[in-house]
């Protein structure tokens, strides 16, 4: 099992003291050049006088996003730590085991993907930027994690649209893919997503026995801590989606 998740808009900004960032020591070591060619085009956008209007920050997070230019110096902590925001309280992954965290995979603008393990420093970027010198970061990233994400077993899907357009399953590992849909009085929710798709992680995470292998063993093991509906595939090739009633 491998469950995918969107970062976090609101991010720790990471200890005072601490080494640095070295993107070829980050897990999937073949995105080192991909993240090399963002992490420099985000520190230079970053330090022009209409960044924030750029990266799509509004004016209020102009220091936050002023921090972008100092990304390759500045102190790191796990990503399990720098990403925080309603999903993340909802997972609280630093009390997951290690060995159930290690089946995390969480998509990012500037990095490609990374796991809770691997360190970096607080910044501020999304996947939906047009970023100048890289272009659409979804188009940017969706060919590099073509050629290395080769999940294995039932893939469960939490992310967020715009993350999602960064990586699509190929129709092998789609028929293994479950997205992750939640639902409030019988509507599509947002903000109450996060927190239940947060829970539903969670819960699978550290529960106990083994972790499922099909779209049907999933939709079981959901079923012990919440009120879910599997759908099938809408299309050949498709993903399965999980509905779940949000608590």
């Amino acid at each position: 099992m491998l469950v995918l998740l969107p970062p976090s808009e609101t991010k720790w900004t990471g200890p005072r003291r601490g080494t640095p960032v070295r993107p070829g020591a980050l897990s999937h070591p073949e995105l080192t050049t991909a993240r090399e060619q963002v992490l420099d085009a985000l520190v230079t956008v970053s330090a022009r006088p209409d960044a924030a209007t750029v990266l799509g920050a509004g004016a209020s997070l102009a220091d936050v996003v002023a921090a972008n230019t100092t990304l390759r110096s500045r102190p790191t902590a796990t990503a399990a730590r720098i990403y925080t925001g309603v999903l993340y309280d909802a997972l609280d992954l630093s009390s997951v085991p290690a060995a159930a965290a290690r089946r995390v995979l969480v998509f990012s603008a500037l990095w490609g993907v990374l796991q809770p393990r691997d360190r970096v420093p607080g910044y501020r970027l999304s996947m939906g930027t047009d970023l100048p010198g890289i272009g659409s970061l979804a188009s940017f990233w969706r060919p590099q994690l073509t050629e290395v994400l080769r999940p294995e077993g039932v893939v469960v899907d939490c992310r967020s649209a715009a993350y999602a357009a960064a990586w699509v399953p190929d129709a092998d590992t789609a028929a293994r893919t479950v997205a992750v849909r939640v639902l409030s009085g019988g509507k599509v929710v947002s903000h109450a997503a996060k927190h239940t798709r947060g829970l539903v992680a969670r819960h699978l995470l550290t529960r106990a026995g083994r972790a499922p292998r099909t779209p049907g063993a999933l939709h079981d093991a959901v079923g012990e801590a919440f009120d879910a509906e599997l759908l099938e595939p809408a299309r050949r090739g498709g993903s399965w989606t999980l509905q779940v009633q949000a608590p």
